[in-house]
């Protein structure tokens, strides 16, 4: 199903797909092992234009739609995951908010050198203790003259390591826990704010994932982005698009895992003939492929919405939830399909598996989809 796609956006597809082809999976599984940060790539995808998917060109960017960014994950997502990663927190979280929120001065201040790849972005809400709970934030921000002086910790923050810029979110008045957050972009040779510990994961283990410090970082009044207080607010818009983003991510890890217990469905034998001759493996083949067509359309159905410059916060929830929750299915078929090969590293069903769960914890659990659906249901 091809949700009428353009030529133009085919070949855009076709064009991710190669590069994937030629340029990542011959490493994932070497990357994968060593939890290599393959910068070489991102660079490449920069030259692409992959990290300035969804901005105008007038910041650098290649002005795709959402349509096509979804498209660009699938196929990022079906061939590593943790580059996939890697795009989508840079793209929708750290470049959309300052595209979100950013003054023009500001967005041509960081925009350029963030769509073109030279830099990479990561952006900073979650706490070790708030995740979900946003409202729960402690990292403070002081105001102190024509500065605001920073400090606190953020963790599993996606390419803290090796970003150039970061967006964080901080406490700027205590009294008001949705009023009192403001966000801030950091260039990372600021003094006072470093990358902290490296998170040894389960799997995306490609994607950087590490705490962010700020100790007394001194940051300009210049660098806030948005007005002050307005943090939260802004950054609950910009989830609306990295739950997108998360959702075609998940959508191209259930791909891969259906492409490859397809294939391997009539390669392996056994009692004489192919195993997807078999009617078990048939339905397990059956109900993954009619789940990735619903997910495919809900990913589209929020894209087009967003395209539309619709509100897409239900709509983002609904496809993030439900694309999550499939591929976890998914690669769980996809393992039980290999059999024993499908728990060793030679084949990739394994990878898939581990690379899937966080799909159901990043930029919202499926229990706070659940809730953010429901009190949409009920305001109706």
């Amino acid at each position: 199903m091809d949700f009428h796609l353009t030529e133009e956006q085919r070949q855009i597809q076709a064009m991710v797909r190669d590069f994937a082809a030629t340029e990542i999976t011959p490493h994932m599984m070497a990357w994968d092992e060593a939890q290599t940060f393959p910068m070489e790539v991102v660079k490449q995808l920069g030259g692409l234009g992959m990290l300035g998917a969804i901005f105008p060109e007038r910041y650098g960017g290649a002005g795709l739609s959402y349509i096509d960014y979804v498209n660009i994950l699938e196929e990022l997502g079906a061939a590593e995951s943790g580059i996939a990663l890697i795009v989508a927190a840079h793209n929708s979280l750290a470049s959309g908010h300052i595209y979100l929120a950013g003054s023009e001065e500001q967005r041509m201040r960081w925009l350029p050198k963030l769509t073109s790849g030279e830099w990479l972005g990561c952006w900073a809400l979650t706490e070790p203790g708030s995740g979900s709970d946003a409202g729960g934030l402690i990292t403070t921000a002081v105001r102190d003259g024509d500065d605001w002086v920073l400090n606190g910790t953020k963790n599993f923050i996606t390419n803290a390591s090796h970003a150039q810029v970061a967006v964080v979110l901080a406490v700027s008045d205590k009294a008001d826990r949705k009023r009192g957050v403001t966000a801030f972009a950091i260039e990372m040779d600021t003094p006072g704010i470093r990358a902290g510990k490296k998170e040894n994961k389960l799997g995306m283990r490609t994607s950087d994932t590490a705490e962010l410090i700020l100790e007394d970082c001194r940051v300009p009044a210049a660098n806030v982005l948005g007005e002050v207080g307005h943090g939260f607010i802004d950054a609950m818009k910009v989830l609306d698009g990295g739950r997108i983003s998360i959702a075609a991510l998940s959508l191209g890890i259930a791909r891969g895992a259906y492409d490859a217990a397809l294939a391997y469905a009539k390669e392996r034998t056994a009692f004489g003939k192919p195993i997807g001759a078999f009617q078990a493996i048939q339905f397990m083949l059956t109900d993954m492929a009619t789940e990735i067509e619903a997910a495919r359309l809900l990913c589209y159905r929020a894209a087009a919405m967003k395209d539309a410059g619709e509100r897409t916060t239900t709509a983002s929830s609904m496809a993030k939830l439900y694309a999550s929750e499939v591929a976890v299915r998914a690669t769980e078929k996809c393992v039980q399909i290999f059999g024993g090969y499908g728990y060793i590293k030679e084949y990739p069903a394994e990878k898939y598996y581990r690379d899937v769960k966080l799909c159901t914890i990043g930029e919202g659990t499926s229990e706070i989809q659940r809730t953010v659906i429901a009190r949409a249901l009920m305001a109706d």
